[in-house]
């Protein structure tokens, strides 16, 4: 990018703030003379940009809206934000319309950034009342994820906790999932995977991600439940309730709530007295969530739902006869 061309979209860039820039702010900004400034400004109106400027002590240049839509002018950044959230539209009567405005914004991009946008392959859920407030997500987040699903590559990341506290310790092992599809909703962003510590699908905020590399060795992506990611995730936000499973159950746990708290995920813990505490939890299938609760290797007793119990049964059956080489299973009802 020639340095003029560089020049102007800063000064464009900065004009886009709601106030007014004097002249002489500008150039000190932009390291140019006042007169630069002057024919930049002449510049970006000749594009169609309608630059109000207004004399005195208390004027200078401030951007307004025109008649018609002037060129547009991105930096990289900017420009892989568009294309990535053009991904993601799903109401009726725009699709066509921002598929069409991304093959436009795609050819004119460069082509190291064209192949960042390629790798970002979004599957968008449509919006749920009362669904949390969308969260900020870095673009190089998003493309450090795609290219790790379109590589196959396991993926090792810190999973942050809401507040963040857990992201910058060095001391937590990562987390190691094999990647399968970015999915969006209601502004949010979440990486959906097979847990290889967990042995579970699991549902990450792409927000609270920090990729680690290199990632891992080449793997045999799954198939996910039912085969139909939308359907799958949709089951995942059925409701309201953005933290609701199709399968969720308490238990309580002989270890106090401490230990149990930096493993709660996205379910909910609260002490019972000092050695025990109750864990509400959720996972894709019974068997599944069961499994997940005997990773705490103690006594644990179901309070709801008979579901959960019949899988615990299920799953004892099952550990048995492994432990004996014995026969078949036969599911508890």
């Amino acid at each position: 990018m020639s340095s003029t061309t560089t020049r102007l979209l800063e000064l464009l860039s900065l004009l886009q703030t709601t106030r007014e820039w004097p002249g002489p702010e500008l150039a000190s900004r932009l390291g140019i003379s006042d007169r630069t400034v002057r024919r930049d400004i002449d510049r970006l109106r000749d594009m169609g940009y309608n630059i109000r400027a207004t004399h005195g002590s208390d004027g200078g240049y401030r951007l307004q809206a025109g008649s018609e839509l002037p060129p547009l002018l991105f930096d990289e950044d900017q420009a892989l934000a568009v294309g990535i959230a053009l991904q993601t539209v799903v109401g009726v009567g725009v699709r066509d319309a921002a598929e069409r405005a991304l093959l436009t914004i795609r050819q004119v991009m460069p082509s190291r950034l064209r192949h960042r946008l390629d790798a970002v392959d979004v599957v968008s859920i449509a919006s749920r009342p009362g669904a949390a407030s969308p969260h900020t997500v870095s673009p190089d987040v998003l493309v450090a994820l795609s290219t790790a699903i379109s590589f196959s590559e396991v993926l090792r990341f810190d999973y942050a906790s809401r507040e963040g506290s857990e992201r910058d310790d060095p001391t937590r092992p990562a987390r190691r999932v094999e990647p399968h599809r970015i999915v969006t909703s209601h502004g949010n962003w979440y990486l959906l995977a097979w847990d290889l510590d967990r042995d579970d699908w699991r549902l990450f905020s792409a927000d609270r991600i920090t990729p680690r590399v290199p990632t891992g060795p080449r793997f045999t992506p799954r198939t996910v439940p039912g085969g139909d990611v939308e359907e799958f995730v949709a089951a995942r936000f059925k409701g309201s309730d953005t933290n609701k499973w199709p399968c969720r159950g308490s238990v309580i746990l002989d270890l106090p709530l401490r230990e149990v708290l930096p493993f709660v995920g996205d379910g909910r813990a609260e002490a019972l007295d000092d050695d025990r505490c109750i864990l509400t939890a959720g996972s894709w299938s019974w068997g599944s969530l069961a499994a997940a609760l005997g990773r705490f290797e103690v006594q644990i007793e179901v309070i709801e739902p008979t579901e959960l119990r019949d899988a615990f049964a299920t799953l004892a059956q099952r550990y048995a006869l492994t432990a004996t080489g014995g026969g078949e299973v036969t599911a508890t009802p």
